[in-house]
């Protein structure tokens, strides 16, 4: 990200301000009630009681992040007309998050499930299988966590001029993150996040509106325009840039609704009306959110036209320096669209960690090795673990390995692998554990050995949806091979069919 031309002094007494309001929300929500000190449930998701609101913005962090700002108007800058594929991905996520969750949210309040592991051993009553899922929403979630710690540092040093160091400013906003989670839980997470949506929804607007003047002010006739300078830019795409343009929707649009903290969120809302009315706005949010910051991509053409495609990384600072010199107005919107910015990814890796502690506490250790643990003590674990990790993880933030990150990219190819289980196990009671073991496994194996290899495509299709096809196949016909009293059998551990025809009654 471009250093912006704003004061050191301003950008660190906006970080400060930010900082400040999450650890009073923190220190707040710690005090709204017992359960969300003393249970799991409590602590993990607020007890279940999200409000309409709260979940929406929740839901809303859960989706976007500071990445989305930073990252993908430069996408937009280099890849022109085809990166329109970032609004209808975003779009398609709601409709993956339709595919499961008012059924899944039924049934979570029914048995009262804390993470998405709970859903895994419940219907399917297999331990491989559970533990398997398990592993890899961890991995995603290390993965989730370590790209927002990295972008973290980013848009701190870039916001104060590099006044506050990579390593001090992510250092410290981790202590801020690790503080108020640790005292509110999920509560607090949510109620920040209602924080940091407001401020990047309006920052997003106002960068937008700027970039607009900016190129307004172009002198007539003499200004470079999109189709002179990159006619590539709005050019049809090739049969295999449009394959891969499905192929990416479906890949993400399904991984990112099965995200362990997104899937929390859904066991988490009061009610399943609650949860209707939150996904209901989210549907607006693709355009509002991710077609602003396409829109200001493209703007960038114009207003830097000659920009190489290294350099456009840090397109999105550029911008911002000049609207910030429009007027005052602009100067101090900019200054808290990248307080924002920093913000959101806090919001976005808080998430992230809450839900590895939920899993590692709930699911490894009190399953495994310590049954007798109480919810209190069980809390307590998933507190210690959540500073663990995030040291840990921290590390490798401070001087990313380039071998490291890029296996880590794989965590959508793997976590979409989750689908089966949690999709077509809502819905087809016959699906049984043993498939879903092996065909989750191989498409894991599949996507990750494309990987590898340094296979991205065949023919534009993912490696992640390559891998979804074969685990399917694996999925449908072993479980149509196998007797059929031998597969209701292994699905009765669950229970799953009459919470099912409830769910879908109500």
């Amino acid at each position: 990200m471009d250093t912006l031309n704003f004061s050191g002094r301003s950008g660190v007494l906006v970080l400060a301000s930010y900082a400040a309001l999450m650890l009073i929300i923190g220190f707040f929500a710690g005090r709204g009630g017992s359960g969300a000190k003393h249970s799991p449930k409590g602590h993990y998701l607020a007890g279940g009681n999200l409000g309409v609101v709260t979940l929406f913005f929740t839901l809303y962090a859960t989706q976007y992040s500071g990445n989305t700002v930073i990252g993908y108007a430069p996408q937009a800058f280099r890849e022109g007309f085809a990166w329109w594929q970032s609004v209808t991905f975003f779009s398609m996520i709601v409709a993956g998050y339709m595919l499961f969750a008012p059924r899944m949210h039924a049934i979570a309040k029914k048995h009262s499930f804390v993470t998405p592991t709970d859903w895994v051993s419940h219907r399917f009553g297999s331990t491989p299988l559970t533990v398997l899922a398990a592993l890899l929403m961890l991995w995603a979630l290390a993965n989730y966590l370590l790209e927002q710690l990295i972008a973290m540092g980013q848009a701190i040093t870039g916001l104060t001029g590099s006044t506050i160091p990579y390593q001090v400013g992510v250092t410290a906003f981790v202590l801020v993150m690790l503080a108020y989670s640790w005292s509110g839980g999920m509560r607090a997470v949510a109620m920040t996040d209602i924080m940091q949506g407001v401020a990047l929804l309006l920052g997003v607007g106002t960068l937008l509106a700027g970039a607009v003047v900016l190129v307004n002010d172009l002198p007539a006739g003499n200004g470079p325009t999109v189709l002179s300078h990159h006619p590539e830019a709005m050019a049809v795409p090739s049969t295999v840039d449009s394959v891969n343009w499905v192929s990416m929707i479906l890949m993400v649009g399904i991984g990112i609704a099965m995200y362990p903290h997104a899937i929390q969120r859904v066991y988490a809302a009061r009610s399943a009306r609650t949860l209707k009315r939150s996904l209901l706005p989210m549907v607006w949010m693709p355009l509002l959110t991710a077609g602003a910051v396409f829109a200001i991509g493209l703007l960038g053409l114009e207003l830097f036209p000659d920009l190489s495609a290294q350099d456009s990384e840090r397109l999105v600072g550029m911008i911002a320096n000049e609207v910030a010199g429009l007027n005052v107005f602009f100067y101090v919107m900019m200054i808290l669209l990248f307080g924002g910015v920093v913000a959101a990814v806090v919001s976005t890796a808080d998430s992230a960690l809450l839900s590895f502690s939920s899993i590692v506490s709930t699911n490894v250790y009190a399953r495994y090795i310590r049954p007798e643990a109480t919810p209190q003590h069980q809390v307590r674990v998933g507190k210690a673990v959540g500073v663990v990790a995030v040291f840990g993880i921290l590390l490798l933030a401070w001087n990313p390995p380039s071998t490291l990150v890029e296996i880590f990219t794989l965590k959508i190819e793997l976590l979409i692998q989750l689908a089966p289980a949690f999709v077509v196990g809502l819905y087809w009671k016959r699906l049984a554990a043993g498939p879903v073991f092996w065909g989750m496994l191989a498409g894991v194996l599949l996507a990750g050995g494309m990987a590898v290899v340094g296979v991205d495509a065949l023919y534009g299709v993912h490696g992640g949806m390559l891998g979804l096809v074969l685990n399917l196949g694996i999925c449908v016909l072993g479980s149509l091979l196998r007797p059929r009293e031998r597969t209701e059998h292994a699905a009765e551990p669950g229970t799953a069919q009459r919470p099912l025809d409830q769910a879908h009654s109500g």
